[in-house]
């Protein structure tokens, strides 16, 4: 039985259908119906019912996924065993924020890529919240606060952030002084969210009003920039607007509450050796580039 046929089964029954498993697996939709008519003609079953919006497992299917994917698991570890120097192989896909990835976390994929040569690593830069199951991602990197799921989470460093804004928009607006100020400002936001600031010990939620809105930090950042409103952004977004003093940190006395970064991935009881060397690599990371991620001491306040 063909591992690749085994491990092609478990990305179509988890992906829903074949071309999203090819998409997943960066092959073309052919050789994935090839594996699968000859890991069925070899088991002698139907694994899956082809519909017009996919697949859908099969009794038979629903019972052999679990089995192909703890085999595919196993021989893994077993493949990574032998190879030289603790050596890493197969596939890591991972979920990374758009906002700072590029930036701030590809060059700890690139690092990784280099020491392990047979490691294929296919990276997603999104600021949305993806489903690491529906999606088949092995793990994400997420900033801010973790909502309660049921992903395991490691820590792998602080993100410190503040509410800036333009001198230009500070001039004609003023700047808040409370919470219940903020409100009457103009945020700059990607949704809906709710910001959570410190007074003292106490966490205050304040929900902000804004027009106008983007789906990344760097947007966001620019539009504060340009005096368009209050934004609350990571300080690795900032650092150098607030050094040259296109942006001022405004509401110093209640700062937002701090946040940090994590690795998530689905449940289970051990994480594959490729999630936990990226997640070593990534706490090495922060440790080594504080500058990065910590608050800038001596930027003006407002």
């Amino acid at each position: 039985m063909d591992v690749e046929d085994l491990a092609t089964f478990v990305e179509v029954a988890d992906a829903g259908g074949v071309s999203a498993a090819a998409r997943r697996l960066g092959i073309s939709k052919s050789i994935v119906s090839r594996r699968l008519i000859r890991l069925e003609a070899e088991l002698g079953v139907q694994l899956l019912a082809r519909t017009t919006r996919g697949a859908a497992l099969t009794e038979a299917g629903a019972g052999f996924r679990d089995h192909a994917a703890r085999i595919g698991a196993e021989i893994d570890e077993a493949r990574e065993a032998v190879l030289p120097a603790g050596g890493l192989r197969g596939r890591l896909r991972v979920a990374m924020p758009l906002s700072f990835g590029p930036t701030h976390f590809a060059p700890v994929l690139a690092d990784m890529a280099r020491q392990h040569p047979a490691l294929h690593i296919h990276a997603s830069y999104s600021d949305r919240f993806v489903d690491l199951i529906a999606e088949g991602f092995d793990c994400a990197i997420r900033v801010g606060h973790l909502p309660d799921s049921n992903l395991i989470a490691r820590r792998i460093g602080p993100v410190q952030g503040k509410l800036v804004a333009s001198p230009d928009y500070v001039a004609e607006n003023g700047t808040p002084e409370t919470p219940e100020e903020l409100v009457a400002h103009q945020a700059l936001m990607q949704g809906t969210e709710t910001w959570q600031l410190m007074d003292g010990e106490t966490i205050i939620s304040v929900r902000p009003q804004g027009r106008f809105k983007a789906d990344n930090g760097p947007a966001l950042t620019m539009a504060a920039v340009s005096g368009l409103g209050i934004a609350y952004l990571p300080d690795c977004l900032t650092h150098d607007h607030l050094a040259k003093g296109a942006l001022v940190p405004v509401m110093t006395r209640y700062p937002p509450l701090a946040a940090a970064a994590y690795v998530v991935r689905p449940p289970g009881q051990h994480p594959a050796r490729k999630i936990r060397v990226l997640t070593d690599l990534l706490i090495a990371y922060f440790e080594q580039n504080p500058h990065l991620w910590g608050t800038m001491p001596n930027a003006p306040t407002v």
